[in-house]
Order: structure tokens, then sequence, then C-alpha cells
């Protein structure tokens, strides 16, 4: 039986003509079932745009508000009991959806998730965790990219154990064959280096029963040396999207210089389809978005400025996780390491 994704259709800056053009390309690729949830008028409308859709899995779930990226998320959350992302995730927590995929307010779409699906046993703070390409040929994982900009130490603890538990479960072993490497993101590879958090949160890692390599740098998020960077929320998106950035103007240099001379031209020509993959290992839209570890459900979170490739993969990044029965797997992780709790626990509202 076919994945049901719960599609947040009014998240974007565009939308819904990204959420919509992405579940039609997901419900086409991936054969999953797509709820897109929002104004039903609003999304109709659009939807009727695409002659073919009718004939794909794809329903609209009526919800008659719209948090926007300009509200502040925790007041948002209370106020608006029928926003898209509220309704989206309240499919998940039902059963009705095996997991919910929004490009909306990051704050509003943590808090959300908070409240709805509530917290795994043994986590304190869910965190985003961002898949990126690293050398040569590999991936690695990124976490936190933004859900908690003030972490405590043993925040970062619990990080790195989901962290490692996710990247396991969607790559297996690191490209040596052993288990995942995880380091902590800091500015020097001493144990000494660091601020107040980075040296606290390296004496909790260290124990840990995980293949910790220590303190990494900035130059190693993309040398293939370690599988999982365990950051808080703030350094995280900071790193986060300066990668993207970097890629972007890759891209365009790589164009602009092509483009220079006839020779070039024909040179492109020639090797159009290397060009191609090396367009597409680069392209942040191609890993879809960030999969919120942490909490009783599968929440994917993607940019604001997301395009219809990006929805597309974010839902099928959201299959992949639901049918890899990824949040079973950390719970029993964190159960094993019991790291103590420091703060009360969300429980689930409706």
């Amino acid at each position: 039986m076919p994945s049901v994704i719960a599609l947040d259709a009014m998240g974007s800056d565009r939308a819904p003509r990204p959420e919509i053009e992405g579940a039609i390309h997901a419900a086409r690729s991936y054969g999953v079932r797509v709820l897109l949830v929002g104004p039903e008028a609003t999304i109709k409308a659009e939807l009727d745009r695409h002659s073919s859709a009718f004939r794909l899995p794809i329903e609209i779930v009526h919800a008659s508000q719209v948090i926007t990226m300009e509200d502040k998320a925790v007041q948002a959350v209370r106020a608006k009991r029928d926003s898209s992302m509220r309704v989206g995730l309240r499919l998940v927590r039902e059963g009705r959806a095996a997991g919910f995929v929004t490009a909306g307010n990051t704050g509003a779409a943590m808090a959300s998730a908070k409240m709805v699906l509530g917290a795994l046993q043994g986590v304190d703070r869910p965190a985003l965790a961002a898949v990126f390409p690293t050398a040569p040929g590999t991936a690695a994982i990124l976490l936190d990219v933004g859900a908690n900009v003030d972490c405590k130490p043993h925040n970062l603890e619990q990080f790195a154990v989901m962290g490692e538990i996710y990247f396991r479960s969607i790559f297996g072993r690191s490209r040596s064959g052993s288990r995942p490497r995880v380091g902590l993101l800091s500015i020097g590879e001493e144990e000494t280096k660091g601020n107040e958090l980075t040296r606290e949160s390296f004496q909790l890692l260290k124990l840990l029963p995980l293949n910790f390599v220590g303190n990494v740098e900035g130059r190693d998020l993309f040398n293939g040396h370690v599988d999982v960077i365990v950051a808080d929320g703030f350094v995280g998106n900071v790193a986060l999207k300066i990668s993207e950035g970097v890629a972007n103007l890759v891209r365009t240099v790589l164009k602009e210089s092509l483009k220079a001379t006839i020779s070039r031209q024909v040179g492109y020509m020639l090797s159009r389809s290397a060009f191609s993959d090396f367009k597409k290992r680069i392209d942040h839209t191609e890993y879809g978005g960030a999969p919120l570890l942490g909490v009783k459900g599968v929440c994917i979170i993607t940019h604001g400025s997301s395009n219809a490739n990006a929805i597309k993969n974010a839902i099928r990044v959201a299959a992949e996780v639901s049918e890899r029965h990824i949040n079973d797997t950390i719970e029993r992780g964190l159960a094993e390491i019991r790291p103590a709790p420091k703060e009360a626990e969300a429980a689930p509202v409706h």
C-alpha cells in the first residue's frame, strides 16, 4: 500500500503553486498518495490548472487558516488552531497520514509538531537534520540546522544519538565500513577549543557508545572525513545557508565560464552529462527537506523558497523516514543510553 503524506499546501513563499506541482511529481514518481492541506478553494483553483492531476492519488483536506512567515511562532500555533500546519500534523497523529511536509515558518512547524505529536521519550528538544553531499560521492548529516537557536550540552548529546541513528537508517555504515563517524562542529580540533557549549558537549559526547571522532571544523563538512556533524541550531543553520550559497555561486560561475568562449561551449556540449551530474549533486533541492528528529511522528521541514523539485523530494524523504521506522529506532537508541532529562516533555494537544 502506498504511503500517505500530508503536505502543507500554503507553506512556501509562492504557495500553493510549488506545493501542488511537487505533489504531482511525487505522486507520479514515487506512487505516494498526497493530501494537500489548506483552503480548499485556493488549492482547487491551482490544482485545476493541471489537467492530468485528477488521475493521480491527490486529495484536498480543508484548513481554514494559514501561518505566515511573519507570524510569531508560538502565538500563531495557539491562535490558529485550524491552520494548514496543525491540521496536517493532526492527520499524522490520527494515523491518516504517514508523514507531514511543510515549507512554512520553521519555528511554527517545530512548535506545532511538539504540541500536536509530542516528543519521543528521552528527547528534550527535537532537531532538524540536513543531508548534504561530501567528497568523494558520499553524504553527511548536519544537525541541528535551525530548530534550536540556544542549546545546552545535553541537547547536543541527544542530537548526536539521533543523528547517528538517522545516518545508519538511511545510509548504513560509513564509507570506511565502520559505524558512522560523529563530530562536534567547533573552531578547532583540540578538545579545549570552542566556546563553553562545545567544550562541555565534548565531554558528554566522548562518553557515548558512538564512533565519536572529536571536534571538526567548517572545512570538514564536505571532505567526507565525518558522517554526522553536531551543532546548535544557530551555528548549524548558518553553516547550512553558507553551504547552499557557495553551491549556488559555483553553479553560476561555472555556467558563466562555460559561455565565455566557443571552445568552452563545445567542451560543455561534449561533457554535458558530467556537468548535469555535478549540478544535481550540489543542488540542495535534490535532498528534500530536513526531518525533525525526536517527535512522535514524521515531520519534514523544507525551505520557504522551495521549488517543485524540493517539495517532491521532501515528500520522498517523508515516505522513507516512515517506511524505515526511524523514530522507533531513535527511541530505542536513546533508551539504551538514557541521557538524563533536563526539561519537561511536551504533551500532544488537539
